[in-house]
């Protein structure tokens, strides 16, 4: 069972009531629960015991029990207090959302920092929520005021929470050390780094996939990938960068889950480039558009170069796949020069329009036209010419090669020197 509220207080996005209902339906069936009913409300201001009132909570408490829902899942974040009196008055477990997202980031953490991070994010969430939290914890109170058996117990589970969030902190920070280590030998290379970043479920690995043949599992479930992924991938000027798959954005994500993946998220702010990939088929698509580009600036990441990525036209009618048409849909009269390139990565159309763009807004090591001449018998030196550039003209003469090539300036400075 689900249950949203909504009305002026609670208004945070563009999206209608209907369309967060479904988001968080698709949430908990990615989370592997079974929705059995939906409800809506519309009030004008948060309750503050309940947040939806009393009169609702005995409405959702009937249709809790008639329908036998083992769980409530509220589209809205709820206050520890909210929640606890929820349960009680609901007799079933009460969850929000960011609840939620953060039990489907545990399942589907696969590497040690993945880990990491959501423990961090749940024992976050879960400090305040301590109090109260079931029979496990006795709250009997001891001579006057509060304190007892219960009270310690809870100061005890406070402390060791404080204590674990100190070490997965010190942990990631390795991690985060680590990261800007390798950064460092990479930049010592001249390889570009590009980062692919959208909404949940915009077609990001699928296209990771197409582009590097990869292999990472991707997956019509919301946030499929979490662990990043590099790959190299070979432009057609035969420059070579680095791609980067990270985990996908959506509506209202919880700010314990920008923090603690912070570490991954850096991938995205030391990006060179950008693959702002959108599922163009979504009608809420213009709205993923703005909720991507404010955490990208919540990140640091607003000033990095992007390439807007409009995926999935293969599910468009005919005539309807036009760039300048859906750019001018998803961003209105805001960056109307932003670099635009319409593909199917399922399909593979436009790929090659995607590949083009990226090599002419990939800043680093950019590719030159020179003359090069060598021994007619340093047959590595051609064929590092023929891998790495495009080889234009080829003349010989005498015991001498000429070679007029489009390559990458590294290439050209390793030759040079070599």
């Amino acid at each position: 069972m689900e249950w949203t509220a909504r009305g002026p207080a609670f208004r945070k996005t563009a999206l209608s009531a209907e369309d967060s209902l479904d988001e968080v339906a698709e949430l908990a069936a990615t989370a592997g629960a079974a929705v059995v009913e939906r409800a809506l409300q519309s009030r004008p201001s948060p309750e503050a015991a309940t947040l939806i009132g009393r009169g609702k909570v005995e409405e959702l408490a009937a249709s809790a029990a008639a329908s036998r829902a083992d769980v409530v899942i509220f589209d809205h974040d709820l206050t520890p207090t909210q929640q606890r009196n929820l349960e009680k008055a609901l007799g079933v477990r009460t969850i929000d959302r960011t609840q939620l997202i953060l039990d489907i980031f545990a399942g589907r953490a696969r590497t040690r920092e993945g880990r990491l991070q959501v423990e961090l994010a749940q024992l976050n969430y879960l400090r305040p929520r301590l109090a109260g939290r079931g029979t496990e914890m006795s709250r009997l109170g001891g001579g006057i005021g509060t304190r007892g058996p219960g009270e310690t117990k809870l100061e005890t589970d406070r402390r060791r929470i404080a204590q674990r969030i100190k070490k997965i902190e010190d942990e990631l920070e390795a991690v985060r050390a680590g990261r800007a280590l390798h950064r460092r030998r990479r930049s010592a290379v001249p390889l570009s780094t590009l980062a692919l970043a959208g909404y949940t479920n915009a077609g990001k690995s699928t296209l990771f996939n197409r582009l590097t043949q990869a292999g990472v599992m991707a997956d019509a479930r919301m946030f499929a990938t979490l662990d990043p992924t590099v790959r190299p991938l070979i432009l057609p000027s035969r420059r070579k960068v680095l791609l980067s798959d990270t985990v996908g954005f959506i509506r209202n994500l919880p700010t314990t889950l920008v923090k603690a993946f912070r570490a991954t998220l850096e991938e995205v702010t030391e990006a060179a480039l950008l693959l702002h990939v959108v599922d163009v088929s979504a009608p809420s698509a213009p709205e993923y558009v703005a909720h991507v580009t404010k955490v990208l600036a919540e990140i640091g990441a607003a000033g990095v170069p992007q390439i807007l990525v409009l995926n999935k036209i293969d599910r468009l009618p005919a005539g309807e796949a036009d760039p300048a048409v859906l750019r001018s849909r998803l961003l209105g009269g805001e960056r109307g020069s932003a670099r635009v390139a319409a593909v199917s990565a399922l399909t593979g159309a436009g790929i090659d329009g995607l590949l083009r763009e990226i090599d002419n807004a990939a800043p680093l090591d950019p590719v030159v036209r020179t003359l090069f001449r060598f021994p007619a018998a340093d047959g590595a030196t051609l064929a590092l010419l023929h891998q790495f550039g495009r080889v234009l003209e080829t003349r010989y003469s005498g015991e001498q090669c000429e070679v007029d090539a489009e390559v990458p300036e590294s290439l050209k400075r390793r030759l040079e020197h070599s």
